[in-house]
C-alpha cells in the first residue's frame, strides 16, 4: 500500500532547503514511518506551473528512442511512466549497485494530496530565499514525492530500547535532558540548541547551533579573551545571554572583529562555525560517540555480565517477551560483554568532553604556521586557530548503573511533559 500524505499531515514537515528543481522537507512529527526521513517535492517555474503534471502516465515515451536503446537492459527504467519515476529507477537500478546500497537511498514514492501541498507551500514561504520564491512554486499538480533518508542524522536505533521509551528514537538526548534540568530548577529556560545541527555537516545548521549556544550558554558555551572569561558561566550558571550581556560582549570584540557596532558578535559566531565546519573534528568525534551502538538499555545487561551480579534491569522488566529480548545479551561471552561496556564508556567520554578553539589574527607575510587558518570574508580578516579536546576523563565502570538510572529519569520526565502538553492542546478551545 502506498503512503498518502493529506492536509492534516502538512504541519509535520519543515523546510530543509531546495535546489533548482526540488524542495526538501524534513519530518518533525512522531510517526515511526517518517522519523529520520525527508521529502523531495517537485517545484514548477512560477509562470509555467499549469503545464507541470506528474504521477499519471504520459501518452508518449518518457525516454527518447536513443535513451531506450541506451538503457534497454533495465526494463523498469525504459517503461517508467514519468521522467521523475525514471530518475528514481535510474538511481535504484544503476547507481545504487555501483556505489553500494548502504550508501544510496533511491527513495520511495509517497502520494500527496493537493491540499497537503498547498498548506506546505504557505508554511514554508517565509523560510525560502526570496529569489527562489520569485523563480518557482511548489508544484501542486504533482501528486507524489520521494521519501528518502535524512542523511544529516544518524539513523541507527538500538533494538534494545523498550516500547515505553520509544521517544528516544525521535528526540535527542539533549532536548529531553533539558526538560529534566528545568524540572529540577538546574536551568531557568530550555535551550534551542540542537546537537544534530552541530553534527549535521551543513554549514548553515552548524551556524544555527552556534547561535543557539550563544543565546543560552548554560554550561555548553564559554568565550575567553586573553585567558579571561567574557561569556558564559564557569559553574554553568549562565542560562541565557541577555541584551545587557550581549552588548557587553559586543564591546569586548572591538579589538578582535573588525566590524561595525552590532555586527561583531554575528561575525564572531560565523568565525566559530567556519572553524568547526572546516576542521573535520566533529566527524571524528561522532565516530567515537557511535561506539554506543546499542544504547544504555542494552549495555547495562553486558555490564551485569561483567560484574557477575544479578541484572537489576531485567528484574525491573519482569518477564515475558520483553525479558526475552535481552536474553541474547546475557548469553554472550565475556569478551563480547567487555567490548560492549568498553565501547559504551569510551562513547560516554566522547559525549561529555569539551572542544576548545583558540583564534588569533594572522597577517599577510606571516611565517609558515603549524596551525590551520580560516578567512572571515565579511570582515576581510584571516585567523589562525587551534582546536583541542579536553575533559577526557575515563568513566568509572560503576557509573554504568548511574547512566541507566539517569536515562530512565530523563525519558520518563520528558514523556510526562509531552503527555501534559498534548492534553493541554486537546483541551484548548
Amino acid at each position: 500500500m502506498e503512503l498518502v500524505l493529506e492536509q492534516k499531515h502538512a504541519d509535520d514537515w519543515i523546510y530543509r532547503g531546495e535546489g533548482a528543481a526540488n524542495l526538501i522537507l524534513a519530518y518533525n512529527g512522531s510517526s515511526p514511518t517518517f522519523v529520520g526521513k525527508v521529502l523531495r517535492i517537485q517545484k514548477a517555474p512560477r509562470n509555467e506551473s499549469p503545464k507541470y503534471v506528474c504521477g499519471s502516465e504520459n501518452t508518449h515515451s518518457v525516454l527518447t528512442n536513443d535513451e531506450c536503446l541506451l538503457w534497454k537492459e533495465t526494463e523498469d527504467l525504459v517503461s517508467a511512466p514519468t521522467r521523475e519515476i525514471a530518475e528514481q529507477l535510474f538511481v535504484q537500478h544503476i547507481i545504487s549497485p555501483l556505489l553500494g546500497s548502504k550508501h544510496v537511498d533511491a527513495g520511495s514514492r509517497v502520494i500527496l494530496s493537493k491540499e497537503f501541498l498547498e498548506v506546505v507551500e504557505r508554511n514554508i514561504l517565509s523560510q525560502r530565499p526570496s529569489w527562489r520564491v520569485d523563480a518557482a512554486v511548489v508544484n501542486t499538480l504533482c501528486d507524489f514525492a520521494l521519501l528518502m533518508s535524512d542523511h544529516s542524522v544518524f539513523p541507527y536505533v538500538s533494538r534494545f530500547i523498550s516500547e515505553e521509551n520509544d521517544i528516544k528514537k525521535r528526540k535527542s538526548r539533549f532536548e529531553m535532558h533539558q526538560s529534566l534540568k528545568l524540572h529540577r530548577r538546574e536551568i531557568s529556560e530550555i535551550s534551542e540548541y540542537n546537537p544534530l545541527d552541530l553534527f549535521s555537516g551543513s554549514k548553515d545548521r552548524v551556524h544555527n547551533a552556534i547561535k543557539a549556544l550563544f543565546a543560552t550558554p548554560q554550561n555548553n558555551f564559554r568565550v575567553f579573551l586573553n585567558g579571561s572569561l567574557v561569556l558564559g558561566g564557569l559553574g554553568g550558571g549562565a542560562d541565557s545571554t541577555s541584551f545587557m550581556i550581549g552588548d557587553a560582549f559586543e564591546d569586548v570584540l572591538k579589538g578582535v572583529i573588525e566590524a561595525d557596532d552590532g555586527l561583531r558578535t554575528t561575525n564572531f559566531l560565523h568565525l566559530v562555525a567556519e572553524a568547526i565546519s572546516g576542521s573535520g573534528l566533529l566527524d571524528r568525534l561522532l565516530e567515537l560517540q557511535k561506539l554506543d551502538n546499542i544504547d544504555i538499555e542494552g549495555a547495562i545487561h553486558a555490564y551485569y555480565n561483567l560484574v557477575s551480579q544479578p541484572c537489576i534491569a531485567c528484574r525491573d522488566l519482569g518477564g515475558g517477551k520483553l525479558l526475552d529480548r535481552y536474553a541474547s545479551l546475557h548469553s554472550m561471552s565475556m569478551d563480547e560483554s567487555l567490548k560492549i561496556v568498553r565501547n559504551y564508556l569510551i562513547a560516554a567520554t566522547a559525549k561529555d568532553l569539551s572542544l576548545m578553539i583558540s583564534f588569533r589574527p594572522s597577517e599577510d607575510g606571516d611565517v609558515e604556521s603549524p596551525y590551520n587558518g580560516v578567512f572571515l570574508e565579511s570582515t576581510n580578516q584571516s585567523f589562525e586557530y587551534k582546536a583541542s579536546f579536553i575533559d577526557l576523563d575515563m568513566k568509572p565502570l560503576k557509573k554504568m548503573e548511574l547512566y541507566y538510572e539517569r536515562d530512565q529519569q530523563i525519558v520518563s520526565l520528558y514523556s510526562w511533559v509531552e503527555k501534559r502538553e498534548d492534553e493541554a492542546e486537546k483541551a484548548a478551545p
